[in-house]
């Protein structure tokens, strides 16, 4: 099962930035002010959740992931119930308390689950405290797998280039979620999450979509950085990463309720999986996934595993049948994740029989999904000379698209798979008849990381060939 897989033990995530305590106040309106035009609500339900920088760490937490978190908050009682929240969470708190300032509160008045209000108390340091919250980072950093950059502008993060430099010292990942016209804070970090308003902010109005990939790359050359995740709201997100590559992930279909925190998540899951393993494109595909969640939500709601877990086994989001490599691709993505054995294998199949019935099946049970590779009409020619094949690549893709133990079917143009085997990597290899192992394609590359490959007899007295000379001596 996928959650067997999703086991996050082994990470430890430094999350440092500003913190604040949303408060919500929940009651119902049944009238109007008499001394002014407003409604009158009856506070029966008090409730207060870890915002901002406290958030992210909540979000990493639910994940499974021993995190600490490095904050500045006011010596006040928001301060300390951010503390108490956290701890509940399990969640080690390294803050430092000062009496200058007084601690970001957010109160939001709620009737029917409508915000009817929203109310701020905060005050900004006059010291900077740059140097105590690097000192922290910095005890953290060498025993982390990545460090988590949350700046909300509140004075915790004045300038952070040295704690980004220090953990590049020691090959840590550094995702940030900026905030401010000055990116050159975040100056070689490994991927920053701007939403689009903050996005534009430091490079200018983007008038469509695809100015966003050209500003992007110019930024990521500036700033020397990996990638960047450019959040959409209910566009998706952007991808752009160094080496000019982009991809636009649509958001789901989804009822939008409310989008506080909904940042927090995507930063948060982004950095726990890069920080399992995965790619920028596969983490930010699952950040996307989990930015839909929470938008479901009301006010801030961090994402949980078993919430993930749930969506990510939908099977909307791995569709069967004749794909492209590019989007099976995208399928196996998910399908790792899951944790499911990845079966492949490659023929002609050009006239079905009896024989790749059996095979198919064989070949099936040795793992959970079974990919099968097709030659291109023109590689077919060349194996099997101009007269082949009989059925064209659409119909032989068809058929077997229609069989129970088939989930994908791909075609590739090259005389052998190879180059597709090696895109896909999968866990099992198998090929029918009498090969020898080590002379079967893609063997020693699927062995290199740890695969298996399987040979499988063929059904005797079943080929294509025999069927075709036994129609020709009928004719």
């Amino acid at each position: 099962m996928f959650s067997n897989f999703l086991d996050f033990s082994d990470c430890d995530i430094l999350v440092v930035g500003d913190c604040m305590l949303d408060s919500y106040w929940h009651g119902s309106t049944k009238r109007i002010s008499p001394e002014a035009p407003v409604p009158v609500v009856g506070i029966d339900i008090l409730e207060d959740r870890a915002g901002g920088a406290a958030n992210v760490a909540v979000n990493t937490s639910n994940i499974g992931i021993k995190t600490t978190l490095v904050s500045l908050a006011g010596a006040d009682k928001p301060g300390k119930k951010i503390q108490h929240l956290l701890k509940q969470q399990l969640i080690d708190c390294d803050f430092i308390l000062s009496n200058e300032i007084t601690t970001t509160t957010k109160t939001r008045i709620v009737s029917q689950n409508q915000q009817l209000l929203r109310i701020d108390k905060e005050t900004y340091p006059k010291t900077n405290f740059s140097t105590l919250v690097e000192q922290k980072c910095f005890k953290y950093i060498p025993n982390v797998n990545a460090v988590i950059i949350s700046d909300y502008n509140k004075g915790c993060l004045v300038d952070c280039k040295k704690i980004i430099a220090y953990a590049k010292k020691y090959k840590k990942l550094v995702v940030v979620d900026p905030k401010g016209k000055n990116y050159y804070k975040y100056y070689g970090a490994s991927i920053i999450t701007p939403n689009l308003s903050e996005f534009e902010e430091v490079v200018g109005k983007c008038n469509t979509l695809k100015e966003i990939p050209e500003k992007a790359i110019k930024l990521i050359k500036q700033l020397n950085i990996n990638a960047l995740l450019v959040t959409l709201s209910e566009k998706g997100m952007m991808l752009v990463t160094k080496d000019g590559r982009s991809y636009h992930l649509q958001a789901a279909s989804r009822e939008v309720f409310d989008v506080t925190g909904a940042g927090d998540t995507v930063i948060s899951v982004l950095a726990s999986f890069i920080s399992k393993g995965y790619d920028y494109l596969q983490a930010a595909k699952i950040a996307n996934i989990a930015a839909g969640i929470v938008v479901e939500k009301s006010g801030t709601s961090p994402i949980t595993l078993a919430e993930l877990i749930q969506k990510l086994n939908d099977k909307n989001h791995s569709p069967t049948g004749v794909l492209s490599l590019k989007n099976l691709m995208k399928c196996l993505a998910i399908e790792h994740l899951n944790n499911k054995k990845i079966v492949f294998t490659n023929g002609c199949f050009d006239i079905l029989h009896a024989g790749h019935i059996k095979y198919l099946q064989a070949a099936k049970n040795l793992g959970d999904k079974l990919i099968v590779a097709v030659n291109s009409d023109s590689s077919v020619k060349q194996l099997k000379g101009n007269n082949r094949p009989i059925n064209n690549l659409s119909r032989r893709m068809a058929v077997l698209a229609g069989l129970k133990s088939v989930d994908w079917v791909v075609s590739f143009d090259d005389l052998t798979p190879e180059k597709t085997i090696q895109k896909i990597k999968p866990d099992v290899l198998v090929k029918g008849g009498d090969y020898n192992i080590d002379n079967i394609v893609g063997s020693s590359f699927v062995k290199s990381y740890g695969g298996t490959v399987e040979i499988i007899d063929f059904l005797i007295g079943h080929s294509t060939t025999s069927i075709i000379e036994k129609c020709l001596s009928l004719s």
